[in-house]
């Protein structure tokens, strides 16, 4: 940030990405129930898979996990933009803990990933009998936790961004019960256990692109990167453009959790200029244009000086 003082400042109007946030509190508890349903399922379903000796369960076991944690993530989320105002040293809350959330389910959907699919290629080279029943009945179970949480999530995934993302988590792992249902049916009928290693391998392919997705978009939070769906350079250019604008400095965009953006900008104008009409400007031109609504606009005179002063 700049060390200039500057002549108005101010925040976009409109509903903040708090307040969509916070549209979802009343999903709070059917979210809640999605979420107790299916973190306490994968430890049924990854004891069945060492019971039956079924790597398709373990690698449907890891991807549930990765559900019950974006669910979980969901929920903190609602909580937090609901959790009242944030201590004095704490001026974003405890927002980032989302992200560092979803750091440690990315670090674990690799390993369990990489585990399986490890697994598995050596099981295909000497194929080990693998007991379908309990594979069939703890999908059938599985399968219908999806449904339970599919229609506990269906309604507030229209309403809410936030809940939408945990709605197409549970979807995704419904394909995985089905999967895991398809190569007990099989192993069933034909008694070709390697079946079982090539259904934990394809959950396996399923999950990691996931998990890369989920680990990059945590760390470019985390760096503080520019969101990915806002042109820094367009942005400039449409301030640049606004009646009175001679220059545009020092301008930040990051992200403080999903689905909040913030920035900060200088915007230097002539002398004479209405200064409060250009920061009206700019914070329209924000939210409208770019869907940023929580700007701090620094309006100056191009006579003023020290604001470019900065030793980093």
């Amino acid at each position: 940030m700049s060390s200039g003082h500057g002549h108005g400042h101010g925040h976009g109007h409109g509903p903040s990405a708090a307040d969509a946030l916070t549209a979802g509190a009343r999903y709070r508890r059917p979210l809640l129930i999605a979420f107790v349903l299916t973190g306490g399922f994968v430890a049924v379903e990854f004891v069945a898979g060492i019971l039956a000796g079924s790597l398709a369960l373990l690698s449907d076991a890891g991807h549930m996990l990765s559900d019950a944690g974006g669910l979980g993530m969901s929920l903190a989320a609602i909580t937090l933009a609901t959790g009242g105002s944030a201590a004095v040293h704490r001026t974003f809350g405890w927002y980032r803990l989302e992200i560092l959330a979803s750091l440690a389910n990315t670090a674990l959907l690799f390993g369990v990933a990489g585990y399986v699919m490890y697994e598995a290629i050596q099981r295909l080279q000497d194929s080990p009998e693998v007991s379908t029943t309990p594979m069939i009945v703890v999908a059938i179970i599985g399968l219908l936790i999806n449904l339970i949480c599919f229609r506990l999530l269906q309604a507030g995934a229209k309403e809410s961004l936030n809940l939408r993302g945990a709605y197409l988590e549970v979807v995704a792992d419904a394909v995985g019960s089905v999967g895991v249902l398809v190569g007990a049916a099989i192993i069933a009928g034909t008694s070709w256990y390697w079946v079982d290693s090539v259904i934990a391998v394809g959950i396996g392919l399923f999950i990691l692109p996931r998990a890369y997705r989920l680990g990059r978009d945590s760390l470019r939070i985390l760096v503080e990167s520019a969101p990915a769906h806002v042109d820094v350079d367009h942005v400039t250019r449409d301030l640049q453009q606004l009646d009175g604008v001679v220059e545009v400095h020092d301008l930040h965009v990051w992200t403080i959790t999903s689905g909040m953006d913030a920035m900060s900008v200088h915007l230097q104008v002539r002398p004479g200029s209405d200064m409060h009409a250009v920061l009206d400007q700019a914070r329209d031109l924000l939210r409208d244009h770019h869907h940023i609504t929580h700007a701090t606009v620094q309006v100056e005179p191009t006579e003023h000086k020290g604001c470019k002063e900065v030793l980093w």
